[in-house]
């Protein structure tokens, strides 16, 4: 997988899949857009750490829609290009429901959505309207088995992967004639910062032996298919759903 001469926006590239997404796409040439919520961030120092030159950080709160717009505006300003985007900033609420008042229900479906389907969707859109200028592009959305399988108690987060997963086949259909391939990878849980106190706690056993590996992922693996998905040749897998989930949860 070459991805030389090519330019990586990578959301939410300071830590975890995102961290180890924005690696794998700069050993392989690429120059890495590594994305954070504030300046001064844990992107600032991916990005100086990104072996090969021209990678840098840039700083958005992709709730905001007019963030977005900036965000894109600053990388293809800088870059004079974009090749992909990696839409992988998003949030994981946990909230049983026995627990919330309405007041918190609205609250979770509304930061949820905010952050895991709107802004993708802003990104993909923006993102496209540069693709489309020059001849092509790749955009990934990583979603979740929760899209799937159901989540009990985050609600919101798995409805969110769901639409994330539907937004995406439908703009890859929208977008295959303008040469713009739009897949997804879809992750169990995976060894990040966001999964360590479940995986470090109680249930953490459990949830490795969920899996026939009796493991969770590293984020390196599913970087590995982030990065199979946007090579060249993948063009007629557009609309994909690539599940990682080490067999965890099986579909047909």
């Amino acid at each position: 997988m070459d991805f030389q001469g090519q330019t990586v926006l990578i959301t939410g590239a300071g830590r975890g899949i995102g961290r180890a997404t924005a690696r794998a796409f700069a050993a392989a040439g690429a120059k890495v857009a590594v994305h954070q919520r504030k300046p001064g961030g844990a992107g600032d120092v991916v990005a100086k750490a990104l072996p090969g030159p021209g990678h840098r950080s840039f700083a958005a709160e992709l709730t905001h829609a007019a963030e977005c717009e900036r965000l894109v505006h600053e990388v293809t300003a800088h870059y004079a290009r974009l090749d992909v985007l990696v839409n992988n900033a998003g949030i994981y609420q946990v909230n049983p429901l026995q627990s919330l008042s309405f007041t918190d229900w609205q609250a979770t479906w509304n930061e949820t959505l905010a952050a895991n389907l709107i802004a993708p969707a802003n990104l993909c859109f923006l993102a496209a309207g540069a693709m489309r200028k020059q001849g092509g592009g790749k955009i990934i959305n990583v979603s979740s088995r929760g899209a799937f399988r159901g989540e009990p108690e985050a609600v919101a987060y798995g409805a969110s992967k769901a639409g994330l997963n539907q937004m995406s086949q439908s703009l890859a259909q929208a977008l295959a004639p303008h040469n713009i391939f739009v897949g997804v990878v879809a992750p169990g849980f995976v060894s990040t910062d966001m999964a360590a106190e479940l995986l470090d706690g109680p249930a953490g056993d459990g949830i490795r032996k969920q899996s026939p590996l009796n493991r969770v992922a590293a984020p390196e693996e599913v970087a590995e298919a982030i990065l199979r998905l946007a090579a060249d040749g993948m063009m007629y897998a557009t609309g994909c759903i690539l599940d990682v989930n080490g067999a965890s949860y099986l579909r047909s």
